[in-house]
């Protein structure tokens, strides 16, 4: 999932060690405002020390992120987060319509002819007063 908008809140770098493996961890977590015309606020974080380092950015950064959303239950509640993955500078579009190829040049085309007109076709009319139809067809 995608989406884009500018970055109003930086929160500190959270660390610590996992329990399991004793290895160190990073997240850094971002507040973001969309740019619709009722902007919608969206918190999110971006995971790993690696992550953090190739996906940079400050307030007032117009981005577009890509994103996971999970859910998880402790104690018979649900919490959900957003787990940033990418995090592109600038606002990408996705509803824009691709540009059309650059045509080559070509020799002049001839002047374009008005198209003869067909014949109308002929049409079985149906007389409802009559109650009968003019073709032969047995519907």
């Amino acid at each position: 999932m995608e989406l884009s908008g500018k970055i109003i809140q930086k929160f500190p770098l959270q660390s610590g060690e996992s329990k399991t493996s004793g290895k160190p961890w990073q997240l850094q977590a971002y507040l973001l405002e969309t740019q619709e015309q009722y902007a919608r606020k969206v918190y999110f974080e971006i995971f790993g020390e690696q992550r953090i380092k190739d996906n940079p950015c400050e307030i007032d950064d117009l981005v577009t992120i890509s994103f996971d959303i999970e859910s998880r239950e402790f104690n018979g509640r649900w919490y959900t987060s957003i787990r940033a993955w990418q995090i592109k500078q600038g606002i990408v579009d996705n509803n824009a319509q691709p540009a059309a190829p650059a045509a080559a040049p070509q020799a002049a085309a001839p002047a374009a002819q008005p198209m003869p007109q067909a014949a109308a076709p002929n049409v079985e009319t149906f007389d409802p007063a009559a109650g009968e139809s003019t073709d032969d067809l047995p519907f």
